[in-house]
């Protein structure tokens, strides 16, 4: 099975590091998906949410609140200002982890509608992987 190596690294250290089937990216110019043999790009990301699938068919998510991604046919590099893992073992990581998020994207934008469509689209995705 061919994947992806996905580094997402923030300035204050590493988020995510491993191989996975696809991501999923909240780029500028809309949302795009990735899979191994993809060309090679580099392109800006918006607030968003980054959707990881794992060699083991699970998904976790990944809020951002910009950055860039560079991508080439084996690996993706994101950069981001800031990020939160969505992820835990329990409701209240999980919830905690959301609160999280929905904090780094208030921080970052004015735009409320915005903050919502993505708290809203973490909240589902955080959900249906419990």
């Amino acid at each position: 099975m061919e994947t992806l190596k996905l580094d997402i690294v923030t300035p204050e250290g590493k988020i995510f590091s491993n191989n996975v089937k696809s991501v999923t990216l909240p780029g500028s110019e809309g949302e795009f998906g990735v899979l191994p043999g993809h060309v090679g790009i580099v392109t800006t990301l918006n607030a968003g949410v980054i959707e990881i699938e794992k060699q083991d068919n699970k998904k976790e998510i990944v809020a951002i609140n910009w950055g860039y991604a560079k991508v080439d046919e084996t690996s993706v590099d994101v950069l981001a200002e800031g990020a939160v893992d969505i992820n835990g073992d329990s409701e209240s990581e999980i919830a905690q982890a959301i609160a999280n998020a929905k904090k780094l994207l208030e921080e970052s934008t004015d735009n409320n509608v915005a903050v919502s469509m993505v708290v809203s689209r973490i909240e589902n995705t955080a959900k249906s992987s419990l």
